[in-house]
């Protein structure tokens, strides 16, 4: 198909406007409805009658909302502000009430106002991505964060099988149908299996909790050269050890074999978890360096190597167990240390500096809501 000139010419803000506009429209519990699938595609016929309504996009348009907001302030678009801020504001409110189900956040409702992803579901009780978006957006308190992820780990964390589940129980023979997900054998795929995309988030959901050593601990789970490391591993894994596989099965006689290698956009997630969430490095407007580790007790630090792209200058940094307060020092790079994290002002000098940093007890996340997310 060739795309059409609509006759209407808007910058990059307008196209993002239009995206958020067009998903502010809710159903009757107050969340986003959920049409034909939201990120899992394969729920497909929960909202097809234009009524389901998705929790975990709920969540998702939370966080598009806090982030996208100083950007609507720094143009000074009022009508906008004061849209998305009502919209935020609301979300904030339902994902707590019609999304909270007493231990995790629900998945979704159905066309008929039945919810999905509760502990009354016949099948597929918990979903993984809304309790890990519930702590990636910002919108659970921080009471229900601590639960949803309990949750998560109990009932989706298999530690034995060595792997994530997306959800649980498989979808096999309820009598509401979601989609073309139920088309799968239980536990193969989305249907109750490893979706290593979602399992990512998990775990930096886990991070973002300052839960470092479980963190840490389920990132080797997923990564695949934990997986053909030894025979055994290797003659149940079937997968190359050194690509990411996008699912992994979970259900006899197939437990914990990899499926659909080399095509998926997880390895990219696998990357950024592990830089940004575990070793706790990411950039903040181009300029400066925030490292903020959530690494377990037992590492006593490591090191990495960042290149800054366009400048030449080149940054080693040094990370260091102490027993102190951390602290940090740079050779001609102004640093600072807030709230347990380090900031290093990137300079464009094209030369190689050392930052070294003595990680010290009070570093690393710690969860930090958003403010109108009150129950």
């Amino acid at each position: 198909m060739e795309p059409d000139d609509a006759g209407v010419v808007g910058d990059l803000y307008e196209h993002c406007c239009r995206a958020i506009d067009r998903s502010l429209a809710v159903g009757r519990h107050g969340l986003p409805l959920m049409g034909s699938g939201d990120w899992n595609d394969g729920m497909n016929r929960v909202g097809r009658l234009g009524r389901g309504e998705s929790v975990w996009l709920g969540f998702f348009l939370f966080a598009i909302l806090r982030k996208f907001l100083p950007l609507c302030r720094a143009r000074q678009d009022h009508a906008r502000i004061i849209r998305y801020e009502r919209a935020l504001a609301a979300l904030g409110v339902a994902l707590n009430q019609a999304g909270w189900d007493g231990e995790w956040y629900r998945r979704a409702y159905y066309d008929d106002g039945t919810p999905l992803g509760s502990s009354q579901s016949d099948e597929c009780r918990i979903d993984a991505i809304a309790q890990a978006w519930s702590v990636l957006s910002g919108a659970a308190p921080p009471d229900r964060a601590a639960l949803a992820l309990d949750a998560m780990e109990r009932f989706l964390v298999d530690d034995s099988a060595r792997l994530i589940r997306l959800l649980t129980p498989p979808f096999d023979r309820t009598p509401h149908d979601p989609g073309y997900i139920k088309g799968y054998v239980p536990g193969v795929r989305e249907n109750g299996g490893q979706y290593t995309h979602a399992a990512l988030w998990a775990v930096r959901a886990l991070a973002e909790a300052g839960r470092s050593e479980r963190a840490a601990a389920l990132l080797a789970l997923l990564n695949p050269v934990c997986h053909g490391d030894a025979g055994p591993g290797v003659n149940v894994y079937q997968g190359e050890p050194y690509v990411v596989a996008a699912d992994v099965y979970g259900v006899e006689p197939h437990l914990g074999r990899a499926g659909w290698t080399w095509y998926t956009g997880s390895a990219g997630w696998m990357y950024r978890v592990a830089l940004e969430s575990i070793l706790g490095m990411t950039l903040r407007e181009g300029k400066t360096l925030v490292l903020c580790p959530c690494i377990p007790a037992e590492w006593p630090g490591f090191s990495l190597d960042y290149r800054l792209p366009g400048s030449g200058a080149r940054y080693r940094i040094v990370v260091r167990r102490t027993r102190s307060a951390t602290s940090a020092r740079a050779n001609g790079l102004a640093i600072r240390v807030e709230q347990g994290a380090v900031l290093v002002e990137l300079g464009s000098d094209g030369a190689d500096h050392r930052v070294e940093i003595e990680l010290g007890p009070d570093a690393g996340p710690r969860y930090r809501p958003a403010e109108s997310t009150s129950p």
